[in-house]
């Protein structure tokens, strides 16, 4: 019985192991994203910044940017 009892707490002890690193992952991984939205929050203001800055140089970038996009789609 003692056997079975040191196993039992052997495995408990595992899993809250376990469960501590994955809550810390998980911690981790939710920072990492808190980051990623403000970086491409950061992005998007830069580019309307530059579009309401310069119009003329947005418009033909947009412009390339289409033809390009149709090339590669329209070969398909």
């Amino acid at each position: 019985m003692e056997a079975i009892d040191k196993a039992s707490h052997a495995a408990h002890e595992t899993v809250d192991k376990i469960a501590g690193a994955s809550n810390k992952a998980a911690d981790a991984i939710g920072e990492k994203g808190e980051q990623l939205k403000n970086a491409e929050q950061h992005f998007l203001n830069n580019c309307r910044a530059y579009a309401r800055e310069n119009p003329v140089a947005s418009l033909g970038i947009a412009v390339a940017a289409g033809f390009l996009l149709s090339r590669l789609l329209s070969s398909r």
